[in-house]
């Protein structure tokens, strides 16, 4: 029998209860390569009928982690962020996604300031995995039609992130409770 969602969000809840950091994401990114090789669940959550925009397959009550399906339309390319005190963990279904990560090179101590430093750049291809831990500052860039599956340790929404801008080397807190905010494009 095919590894599903029943079978990949017990596996998931049990490696984060507690969670204890990168071994977790780790055992969460293997769980998510497992359930992204059943040609059932892609079909259905990602396959050519899916409906375009973020769908939520699970949100777990006692954890909070979420599984989610991206079904993108046109392609993008996110400013640099983070996922606050959250982690994420991506799955390529179709198509691919370019992971950047960053190293932030100053202190910290000018408010609105940020200088970053890319320090890592691969690819997910169908079937892969990565993640990104609490804090972390990254950006994803996709082409029209990718699809990809994503695990948060919450609703994203819900968090507040930084953006970051390189070329100004500025940084704003995006705040889910202030309306009318571009928090969007911090969220990929």
């Amino acid at each position: 029998m095919a590894y599903g969602v029943e079978d990949f969000c017990r596996d998931c809840k049990s490696a984060i209860d507690g969670y204890r950091g990168k071994a977790d994401l780790d055992a969460v990114r293997g769980y998510l390569e497992k359930l992204l090789k059943n040609e059932a669940f892609l079909n259905e959550h990602c396959g050519p009928d899916a409906e375009v925009g973020t769908h939520t397959l699970y949100r777990d009550p006692d954890t909070d982690f979420m599984l989610l399906a991206h079904i993108q339309d046109a392609g993008r390319t996110s400013p640099p962020h983070d996922h606050g005190a959250s982690w994420a963990v991506y799955g390529q279904a179709v198509g691919w996604t370019d992971m950047t990560e960053y190293d932030r090179k100053d202190d910290g101590s000018q408010k609105g300031k940020a200088e970053l430093e890319v320090s890592r750049k691969y690819r997910l291809e169908p079937g892969m995995a990565g993640y990104f831990p609490p804090h972390a500052v990254h950006s994803i860039h996709f082409p029209d039609k990718a699809r990809f599956i994503r695990v948060t340790g919450t609703d994203l929404t819900q968090v507040a992130t930084l953006r970051y801008n390189m070329a100004e080397k500025s940084v704003n807190e995006v705040n889910p409770n202030r309306a009318g905010e571009a928090a969007g494009a911090a969220r990929a």
